[in-house]
């Protein structure tokens, strides 16, 4: 299933006032459900399905497995994504971006906008430092918990 799908299902749930809908599709299965504060809690079968936008592939026979990279640099927080929707890096589009690399930002600052069903949702800096990274591009989809930029702390 893809973003757009699931935007979907999660439309029709909201119109239809379903509390709770599983689905089956292509060898991916998912569930959803409304919890009693309005939010939603997604399910899917890992051992079924991979999560959206992961590419998977096999090593080929021989080949050498690359040497795992430094996940943590230090004195540098990755900003994740909250919630699946569609980023954006600024308020409307004639407006600047609210950070670019370089720019400094204090603890509450506005980073970008996560679009998710409709509802804009402001993401916010909870440390100061120096912004040395933007890993997504405006208007793409991201996934819950991606990376979205990078943060150096002053």
């Amino acid at each position: 299933m893809n973003i757009k799908e699931i935007k979907e299902l999660l439309e029709l749930m909201a119109e239809h006032n379903v509390g709770e809908i599983e689905i089956e599709k292509d060898n991916a299965k998912i569930k959803l459900r409304k919890m009693a504060n309005g939010g939603i809690v997604m399910q899917s079968a890992p051992q079924m399905m991979a999560p959206v936008g992961t590419v998977m592939h096999a090593p080929a026979q021989g080949a050498p497995v690359p040497a795992a990279q430094p996940l943590v640099e230090e004195g540098v927080t990755i900003v994740r994504s909250p919630m699946v929707g569609t980023f954006y890096a600024s308020p409307a589009p004639d407006q600047p971006a609210y950070v670019s690399v370089g720019k400094v930002v204090k603890d509450g600052d506005v980073l970008c906008i996560i679009e998710a069903m409709k509802l804009m949702n402001e993401i916010k800096s909870e440390l100061g430092g120096t912004v040395i990274e933007i890993l997504v591009q405006n208007g793409q989809t991201v996934e819950y918990d991606q990376p979205i930029l990078k943060i150096k702390k002053v």
